[in-house]
């Protein structure tokens, strides 16, 4: 099992590394954006951005996830995948055409649709493009990570996301093309990915296979309204921002504002949620095809259990460093002229809790979904997402004209938490297993308490706050004593051998 838990976790650096390196790398842009590009202009590229996320879930329709079940099959029956990545390839090539080409033809009732005037439609035809090579990288991509070549995947990301960054800068400082350069960088950025993913075609064939196609749609068509749905949970606060009305944003926060400011400011600050949606999709990218290649183990719920705990906890751990130090960073004067953010988005920060706390029940969910997969039971995860969405949704609805950014915030927690227990419900079903709630729970409310004592007794300076994230530390070793011990002395026999 040891060695199993050392190959999972030898992908989640290779995988985490390149993730964390092209987010990095996009996080240059953020100042850039914030600095150079107003809060109207930011609040019109988070929105889109945020649809164009929810629109990817269409131009994939789940052929992602079950081009890795088919193909994970096919090569351990067959020891080849060429017939299945040909049938998805090339069906994603047709269908991501037509639906890209509808957007262009539409793009200003799109534009309307979504809370935008009709002058915006140019970034909507914009979007359509980046949409349609994304959706030509989904197996590619996909299959490189079934067959491990996790230094070829990482390449192809990071150079597509230097490439963004490169020219977002050359266009935006260089040439003065304001909100259209972080576009058209984007569109650059897909474009060199796709080249760097090309020797993956070297399999592809002439061949299209139509059960081969049925069979994966079955596998993949329940991920679209659960990619959808999940994808609410954490993007439907943005189009419910931009739809409230100017008086609510006067009384909440002055005069000044407009919907697409209040969406700008909220969509830069909650971006700084990064530290806890890289770690997620790291895990994420690794764990996907780990449980499908060891689903048969006999420790395999053995093994689970020990990925949750320890998922969960390091997830815990840097949610509360980044409630307690993330503000800082923002707000720190760089060489005495220079912010992360400037201080207009400030008034934002209040959210940044919540989000962490969001990402929480997101890393507990993403592990159940290993019982979902394994047992094939797909049709349970659009009561699972939909649940999220439907709470997510309607909390927004209560809240945001009464609380603004901090009501959306207070709905995507509310959203994840019943995503979560729903999921677990269900998944529990399907493949019992013994996880450690007790434990897990316990640490989780001890970090909620510690994350409330700097406001509390106003001992707010840097130190306490380090103190309270090391007490908190200890708190994980001392509930975990077990497996805590056992880690020490697999490390001590490592190190003395």
């Amino acid at each position: 099992m040891l060695d199993k838990l050392r190959l999972l976790a030898k992908d989640t650096v290779i995988y985490g590394t390149s993730t964390i390196l092209a987010r990095g790398l996009n996080y240059v842009l953020v100042p850039l954006y914030a600095n150079l590009l107003t809060t109207f202009e930011n609040g019109i590229q988070a929105l889109i951005y945020a649809n164009i996320a929810l629109a990817n879930v269409l131009f994939a329709y789940g052929m992602e996830t079950s081009y890795l079940k088919s193909a994970s099959e096919a090569l351990r029956q067959e020891g080849g995948s060429s017939r299945y990545f040909s049938t998805a390839f090339l069906t994603l090539l047709l269908s991501s055409t037509l639906f890209a080409a509808a957007i262009v033809l539409f793009a200003p009732w799109i534009a309307v649709a979504i809370g935008l005037g009709p002058g915006e439609s140019e970034f909507i035809r914009y979007a359509a493009v980046i949409l349609w090579l994304d959706a030509l990288l989904v197996v590619p991509f996909a299959d490189l990570r079934l067959k491990r070549h996790a230094i070829r995947f990482a390449t192809a990301r990071v150079t597509g996301v230097i490439t963004v960054v490169i020219c977002a800068w050359g266009l935006i400082v260089g040439f003065e093309t304001g909100l259209k350069g972080a576009f058209l960088a984007n569109i650059a950025g897909s474009l060199v990915s796709f080249l760097f993913v090309l020797p993956v075609f070297s399999q592809f064939r002439a061949f299209f296979s139509a059960s081969m196609l049925k069979e994966m749609l079955r596998i993949g068509l329940p991920y679209v309204p659960t990619g959808i749905a999940g994808l609410l949970i954490h993007l439907i606060d943005r189009n419910i921002l931009i739809r409230v009305p100017q008086e609510s944003l006067e009384a909440l926060y002055g005069n000044g504002y407009t919907p697409s400011d209040i969406v700008g400011i909220y969509g830069r600050v909650a971006a700084f949620g990064i530290l806890l949606q890289l770690f997620i999709q790291v895990f994420r990218f690794a764990w996907q095809p780990f449980f499908l290649q060891h689903a048969d183990d006999p420790e395999a719920k053995t093994l689970f259990r020990h990925v949750l705990s320890l998922s969960t906890l390091f997830t815990m751990l840097v949610a509360l460093c980044g409630t307690f130090f993330v503000p800082d960073i923002v707000r720190y004067h760089y060489g005495g002229s220079f912010y992360l953010l400037p201080p207009v988005y400030w008034m934002g920060l209040s959210i940044l809790p919540w989000i962490f706390c969001s990402y929480i029940f997101d890393m507990i969910s993403t592990n159940l979904t290993a019982g979902i997969l394994i047992t094939g039971s797909t049709r349970y995860l659009p009561l699972v997402t939909f649940a999220g969405a439907g709470t997510t949704t309607a909390v927004c609805l209560s809240l945001v004209p009464s609380m603004g950014m901090d009501g959306a915030a207070v709905a995507i927690l509310a959203g994840t938490v019943v995503m979560c227990g729903v999921m677990a419900f269900f998944a529990l079903k399907v493949y019992p297993n013994r996880y450690e709630w007790g434990r897990l729970l316990l640490l989780f409310l001890i970090g909620i308490c510690c994350a409330f004592v700097p406001s509390l007794t106003g001992f707010s300076g840097l130190w306490p706050r380090i103190v309270l994230v090391a007490c908190y530390m200890g708190g994980i070793v001392a509930v975990f004593r077990h497996e805590a011990g056992y880690a020490v002395r697999l490390i001590v026999r490592k190190v003395g051998g």
